[in-house]
């Protein structure tokens, strides 16, 4: 992805789409924090627009999330502590334990800091998912990881730990003119399946798939839906139960 990322013409547009909206965001809260986290922000403007207003800003590597260990309070961070903001862009939907991860996530922050986590839910690429079962008929294999919809977000972050949660989820339509396009734009976002268990598509399979994407494009143009998924919630010390 990283390789792909690099081209001038490298599709961006879910970042782009993404990393507007957690700085909308912290306007709108008007949150100014001191000290974040940015993470697989591909277009580089969240880390920037923080940085403009003096926040010290650390940039990381999505990989080590997808080995986020099982809740355990004995297990190491696989990142640092102390953060008023983090910021996760279209990565924690392909770790391997998505609630122990979110409990590391609010682990790192302060008190009083505030994560918001954004990626592809339940409800993307509609089209694509039809037309792949289409092609492989009797037998089609699993090509798309499994996706977080709105209330298993909210359950997620209330298991986390996390204060006043917020779950939301907006549509973004993009419109292509050839299925190998559109492969092309999710494999260089880092958007294509991450299951270990994987086959690739036979040549009689793809040639149907072309078939079918070109049977439902309008006047040659098939338009595909991504649904963001945005979970966002504070770090606040977690209260005795009573008795």
């Amino acid at each position: 992805m990283h390789a792909l990322q690099q081209r001038a013409d490298a599709p961006r547009f879910l970042a782009e789409d993404m990393a507007e909206d957690v700085l909308e965001r912290l306007a709108f809260l008007r949150h100014a924090p001191a000290r974040a986290l940015v993470i697989g922000d591909l277009t580089g403007a969240i880390a920037q627009g923080l940085r403009a207003q003096g926040c010290e800003v650390i940039e990381a590597d999505p990989a080590p999330w997808a080995s986020a260990a099982a809740i355990d309070e004995e297990q190491p961070l696989p990142f640092a502590e102390g953060f008023d903001l983090i910021a996760s862009l279209g990565t924690l939907d392909t770790v391997n334990d998505l609630p122990g991860a979110l409990v590391h996530v609010r682990r790192a922050l302060r008190e009083g800091g505030l994560a918001t986590i954004s990626f592809p839910g339940a409800g993307s690429l509609p089209a694509l998912r039809a037309i792949l079962l289409e092609a492989e008929r009797e037998r089609p294999a699993a090509r798309l990881h499994p996706q977080v919809d709105v209330r298993a977000g909210g359950q997620l972050l209330q298991r986390a730990g996390f204060a006043d949660p917020v779950i939301d989820s907006r549509t973004l339509r993009v419109g292509y003119r050839a299925l190998d396009r559109l492969v092309g734009d999710l494999r260089a976002q880092g958007l294509c399946s991450v299951l270990q268990a994987r086959a690739p598509l036979s040549r009689a399979a793809a040639d149907r798939a072309r078939a079918a994407f070109a049977a439902r494009a309008v006047d040659g143009r098939l338009v595909e839906t991504f649904e963001i998924l945005t979970l966002s919630g504070w770090a606040r010390p977690l209260r005795a139960p009573k008795f």
